[in-house]
């Protein structure tokens, strides 16, 4: 279990991050400023952990009497270790539950949720005060999703889930078809349309950015993995 901590200040948005469960699975919190609308990604493990993580984002408000409010569940797959806790977070505080259309059913499956809404490429969440986009990077999980949140002055944040990391793309089991897959998702959906210093969130580990990791794309095609 470890201790929240606010990882991104931007303009309109503040991020919240946490590390839970032996498998340091990262879980972010997304809070407008102005309105209190809050998003959470990947209710991984240790529910207390993470309500705790949804109370801390309250202090991100700027107008102290605006009440903070959990919007939406973003769940970016369909593995075990990232959806524990939606059951409980989501029965908690009756926040929308959100995941990608070809993960759903194995989420509802495991979890006992059934999703508010199932997510295909290019969708968007509006929340009060700001509207998040969803791309679809397929080879780790069918449904992977990535959420996309944009804020004026600032570069886009993208939280991956387990589709990207510092120094690849994740885990397709070594199957030649689903490394292709994923590889030309991430290159084309995310590589080709945003730029540098958009800063990437992954499931586990340390954040990076686009122009950090851009200069291997060429290593990982022929590495296949």
């Amino acid at each position: 279990m470890g201790a929240s901590a606010v990882v991104a200040e931007l303009p309109e948005l503040v991020v919240r991050r946490v590390s839970v469960s032996s498998f340091d699975n990262n879980v972010y919190l997304i809070t407008v400023r102005a309105t209190g609308a809050q998003v959470l990604i990947d209710a991984a493990d240790e529910p207390d952990t993470i309500l705790a993580l949804i109370a801390a984002g309250a202090a991100d408000v700027a107008d102290p009497a605006v009440p903070a409010r959990l919007a939406a569940i973003v769940t970016t797959h369909s593995h075990h270790d990232h959806i524990r806790a939606l059951r409980a977070i989501a029965t908690a505080t009756h926040a929308a539950t959100l995941a990608g259309a070809d993960d759903a059913a194995a989420i509802e499956r495991a979890t006992g949720v059934t999703l508010t809404r199932r997510l295909g490429h290019g969708d968007t969440l509006d929340v009060p005060g700001q509207t998040f986009g969803f791309v679809h990077l397929r080879g780790h999980t069918p449904g992977s999703v990535t959420l996309v949140a944009e804020n004026r002055g600032a570069p886009t944040q993208l939280f991956t889930g387990d589709a990207l990391f510092p120094g690849g793309v994740g885990n397709t089991d070594h199957d030649p078809a689903r490394f292709a897959q994923l590889f030309g998702d991430v290159s084309r959906r995310l590589f080709d349309v945003f730029r540098d210093d958009a800063q990437v969130w992954p499931g586990h580990g340390a954040p990076t950015t686009l122009g950090a990791e851009r200069p291997h794309l060429g290593e990982w095609e022929a590495r296949g993995w």
